[in-house]
């Protein structure tokens, strides 16, 4: 075991594993804390991520680890009325999340980071105010200059310094899983169901592979077993393309959707990720945020280890910086998520019926980037169409307040 070291980062999820590799490549001894005995599982994710994102970071993607490749997508009404976007070349991957994964955590072994499985930080080491490192549960003490927690949802270790987690109120239940056959669906187009009838609180979705088979959950405030085993057996739509109803490999977790928490950093500690809420509010995706994110971590963790200096006053320049990058278009994808969730089956049905007889698609063609979501919309304000919509949504939203 190593117990000595620059940076420990626990959670070996991409955003830990990128944080690690981040940190190492410009030098420092980084030590990654993961408490299952491989990387990768369990599987909490449905792997659908932007292709910009990826090529943003820097990051290629072995071919294998890559399931097919997505154009389009078309959004159902919770009544089965259709609006469908289709671009011409691929926008997102849908990959093998384990693979992707492990993966990352290759990347960062080879830049000279350090994993230890089976490792699970069960609490911070603090001396005076200061974080100094992580017992784990078998009690050992991993003692290190700064500690960067990519723990996920379960955010334990936020608590014991006082920092403010997610807000639970906006977090929904999320449920994932694989069939083996789906009818109907074009293959290099995702299905997304809206309404609070299937899914309240975000939406369903079919996700389909090149070999036939689909990712197929949803995420929903109320439960998300029930929740599936309903939309597969009542959805106008989607029941008819799920035509064998068995689903396998299911896997649950948390999303939170209420945007990032207000702190984010303390003496010799930065958070990242899911722990930190860095998630679009809008779809639930955490990726790529997650990733671009942990990039500045790592980078910000490697400038105190060289600068000796891991104060609350150095560590909040991670915050500064990442609150640059992702504050507006996080700002307005909470603003939407939080309309979204006051609108009626009823007056949902009347925006997809809008959006597809004014041909919103064509304006949603221009948009280049759907990871930053704000910068991306401000293109969609020239268009007569998306303002239509856009109004009328506004005015269902404050009707229904």
């Amino acid at each position: 075991m190593h117990n000595k070291t620059d940076i420990i980062v626990v959670g070996a999820g991409p955003s830990g594993s990128f944080s690690a590799l981040t940190a190492a490549k410009m030098g420092a001894e980084v030590t990654v804390c993961e408490e299952h005995k491989e990387i990768g599982y369990p599987n909490h994710c449905a792997g659908h991520i932007s292709i910009k994102g990826l090529t943003r970071l820097g990051l290629h993607l072995p071919t294998k680890a890559i399931e097919n490749q997505i154009k389009g997508a078309v959004f159902y009404s919770p009544s089965g009325h259709e609006f469908k976007v289709r671009l011409a070349s691929p926008v997102t991957y849908v990959i093998e999340r384990a693979m992707f994964d492990k993966h990352l955590a290759q990347l960062a072994v080879k830049a000279g980071a350090i994993f230890q499985l089976e490792t699970r930080a069960k609490s911070l080491l603090l001396d005076k105010g200061q974080v100094r490192g992580v017992s784990s549960k078998s009690g050992e003490k991993l003692v290190s200059k700064i500690v960067i927690d990519a723990e996920g949802c379960t955010s334990t270790i936020l608590k014991q310094i006082g920092l403010r987690t997610f807000d639970r109120s906006s977090v929904v239940n999320a449920v994932n899983g694989e069939v083996t056959h789906i009818d109907g669906v074009e293959n290099d187009t995702v299905e997304v169901y809206l309404g609070q009838k299937y899914a309240h609180g975000l939406f369903a979705w079919i996700i389909p592979r090149r070999d036939g088979s689909a990712k197929v959950g949803l995420a929903t405030n109320g439960n998300p077993r029930e929740c599936l085993k309903h939309f597969l057996k009542s959805h106008p739509i989607a029941r008819k393309k799920l035509t064998s109803k068995s689903v396998e490999n299911l896997s649950y977790h948390l999303i939170p959707l209420g945007g990032p928490i207000p702190k984010t950093y303390y003496n010799g500690f930065l958070t990242v990720g899911d722990a930190a809420s860095q998630v679009k509010p809008t779809t639930g995706g955490g990726v790529i945020m997650g990733l671009t994110c942990a990039k500045i971590a790592g980078e910000s963790a490697y400038q105190a280890v060289q600068l000796n200096d891991f104060s609350e006053s150095f560590l909040s320049r991670y915050q500064q910086m990442w609150q640059q990058t992702v504050s507006f278009d996080m700002t307005v994808m909470r603003r939407i998520r939080l309309m979204l969730n006051c609108l009626s089956d009823r007056r949902l049905d009347k925006i997809i019926a809008i959006a597809s007889q004014l041909n919103l698609n064509e304006s949603l063609q221009k948009i280049s980037d759907i990871d930053f979501q704000g910068k991306a919309m401000i293109p969609l304000l020239r268009s007569p169409a998306a303002w239509t919509v856009v109004l009328y949504s506004l005015f269902a939203y404050l009707t229904s307040r």
